[in-house]
């Protein structure tokens, strides 16, 4: 059941419900993946029900045993088949460029949105102590897990190069090194165990995967029995209004500067039918770069 609600915080953006949700060759390296996985699932919220395991050949794993060697090697082949067939490897100089960019071309936006992050995130505080954030990028939402010593926070990108990024803020913010981990690997394929992870973490993310339910299956997949997704998105406008209609003359240059962000996807309507036992999920008018327009927004939590 979705449930529609707003958090207290009242910038200066238009805030208004959601009534509806419409249906409508470069080597890598594999990923640095945690030794050891917490025993203990915190419980967020009373309404979990059954934990559902996906089996789809698309869940991926880069399994933590030492001893089975042949077949680590194995998925880990898959696992970086899947990666670069996702995001086909591109010259060092664009994905430093593009982390460059993201680093400083995304401040104002994040400057106006810190509010409802600060709000959304604070739900993790003293309960998550393992959180994956999906699209870290260059790590603007560290700052919401510094001052919490026992949080272990591993960033997923495809691109290697935001990772020198995403460290200096986290030093910047206080997040001991030893509790970041960066991961080259894309959202449709995770590599940790399922259930390892108390909450997942994603901020204008689903607008840029290549296959959205392939990526919340996997959200799926690593939370825990009762964790939580927390999530920011910009999405579609509704149709025949004049935002719906710049969104789609715009559409084809965003996906071209924004490393394939789609401005014109419907991404609560994803995440709505992915099948979480609850969901509060709001909207808002919001800035969105790199066009400096107002855009519509979802916000929410998911529990798993």
């Amino acid at each position: 059941m979705v449930k529609l609600v707003h958090l207290h915080y009242s910038p200066s953006f238009h805030l208004q419900p959601l009534n509806s949700l419409k249906t409508n060759q470069k080597s890598r390296s594999a990923a640095a993946i945690p030794s050891k996985q917490l025993s203990l699932a915190p419980s967020f919220c009373s309404c979990c029900g059954r934990r559902h395991f996906i089996e789809a050949a698309t869940a991926v794993l880069l399994p933590i045993s030492p001893s089975k060697s042949n077949a680590s090697t194995s998925q880990s082949d898959h696992y970086l088949d899947l990666l670069n067939r996702i995001h086909p490897p591109r010259p060092d100089w664009y994905e430093e460029f593009y982390a460059s960019v993201m680093d400083t071309s995304m401040k104002p936006y994040e400057a106006k949105i810190a509010g409802y992050k600060s709000q959304l995130l604070e739900k993790l505080k003293g309960k998550a102590k393992r959180v994956l954030e999906i699209g870290i990028g260059t790590g603007p939402n560290l700052e919401y897990y510094a001052g919490d010593n026992e949080v272990q926070v591993f960033g997923l990108d495809p691109n290697k190069k935001m990772e020198k990024y995403a460290r200096a803020a986290a030093t910047a913010v206080g997040l001991p090194s030893k509790n970041f981990h960066f991961i080259e690997a894309v959202a449709e394929a995770v590599p940790l165990d399922d259930s390892s992870v108390d909450a997942v973490v994603g901020t204008l993310v689903l607008c840029s995967v290549q296959d959205v339910n392939m990526a919340l299956k996997e959200v799926k997949r690593v939370l825990k029995p009762g964790g939580l997704f927390l999530f920011i998105e910009h999405v579609a406008a509704e149709d025949g209004t004049s935002p719906r209609l710049w969104q789609t003359l715009v559409d084809p240059l965003q996906q071209a500067v924004a490393d394939g962000c789609h401005l014109t996807r419907e991404t609560g309507k994803y995440i709505s039918s992915s099948g979480f036992s609850s969901l509060e999920l709001s909207m808002a008018s919001l800035y969105n770069a790199p066009f400096s327009l107002i855009t519509p927004h979802v916000y929410g939590v998911a529990c798993n």
